[in-house]
């Protein structure tokens, strides 16, 4: 048997019944409250999103304005020891 997609399953019959469960439960009074509360926490939700987003792209200029780029510098080359030589001259002799 394949799944249905909610719709299909419920029917009209099963919507009716749901409506009329969540009357007896919620109260017609309650109901208006509860949808305004999720149309505020919605709202909220989606101010969030826009401010995250925002913040992210402030924090991702400012920190690329900020730091200069990184200036590469050669690696440093370890002192060399003082060549001493006992040659004279081009000769070779030493002495």
């Amino acid at each position: 048997m394949p799944i249905s997609p909610p719709a299909d399953v419920f029917g009209v019959d099963g919507i009716i019944i749901l409506v009329v469960v969540v009357l007896v439960l919620f109260g017609s009074t309650q109901i208006p409250k509860l949808a305004r509360s999720l149309g505020s926490a919605q709202k909220e939700f989606k101010k969030g999103l826009d401010e995250g987003a925002s913040d992210d792209d402030a924090s991702t200029k400012s920190l690329a304005e900020a730091a200069p780029p990184a200036a590469v510098n050669p690696p440093a080359q370890p002192p060399q020891p003082p060549v001493q030589s006992n040659v004279d001259g081009p000769t070779g002799t030493s002495s």
